[in-house]
């Protein structure tokens, strides 16, 4: 699969939070079938299911510490979203752009509000279903509520550079940076840090808002 971010660092903890993020999904040659995707069109979302591949080597532990809960106090594997997991395996819900039968790799998938690393492996495209899959009545544990997201400011350093970027790009950026991607332990407002994502590497930090320094 391919996507627009680079790296681990900076990809949304949750699908749908960045929602200009893309996919486009590459079938292996022997799945490349437009009649494998029949039907598919009406569909405004799919489940992904994809393996973790660059943390599957690093084994798993049965406690974790979620993010949402400041990175200090650990629950279950089972209970979290965590990348080290058992068995390697990643779930994603994203929107359907549409389909490109054109292309000489097609079809191809396009999708949108995407968490997931470009080049990850993945193994079934599931069609999502509103009527079973989105309960009223349903809790989320201490993820309850949506993550707040933080202003993002451009500083004059990064402007240009910022502008010159296409428009989506720049919404990806703003919207994936929103959510603070640093590490929870990290409370430093000095830091400098560095993520690569569509096509270029972004400075940025955080205090009260994300500020980006550079592109480059």
């Amino acid at each position: 699969m391919n996507t627009c971010y680079e790296e681990k660092f900076g990809i949304p903890r949750q699908p749908g939070l960045c929602p200009s993020a893309w996919g486009r999904l590459v079938f292996a040659e022997k799945y490349r079938s437009a009649e494998a995707l029949r039907g598919l069109e009406g569909f405004s979302h799919v489940w992904i299911l994809f393996a973790f591949h660059q943390t599957q080597d690093q084994g798993w532990s049965p406690t974790v510490r979620p993010p949402r809960l400041g990175g200090n106090e650990r629950v279950g594997v089972f209970a979290s979203r965590s990348t080290f997991r058992p068995n390697g395996l990643g779930l994603s819900l994203c929107r359907v752009e549409g389909i490109n039968f054109e292309d000489p790799e097609g079809p191809i998938l396009l999708l949108g509000g995407v968490d997931i690393l470009d080049g990850t492996p993945v193994y079934d495209v599931k069609p999502y279903l509103s009527y079973a899959e989105a309960p009223t009545a349903a809790t989320s544990g201490y993820a309850n509520e949506a993550p707040q997201a933080k202003a993002i400011e451009i500083a004059p350093t990064a402007e240009a550079f910022f502008q010159a970027l296409p428009q989506r790009s720049q919404s990806i950026i703003r919207e994936s940076l929103s959510f603070d991607p640093r590490p929870a332990s990290h409370q430093s407002v000095d830091r400098i840090y560095g993520v690569k994502m569509c096509g270029c590497e972004v400075k940025f930090q955080v205090d009260e808002v994300v500020r980006i320094i550079g592109i480059s």
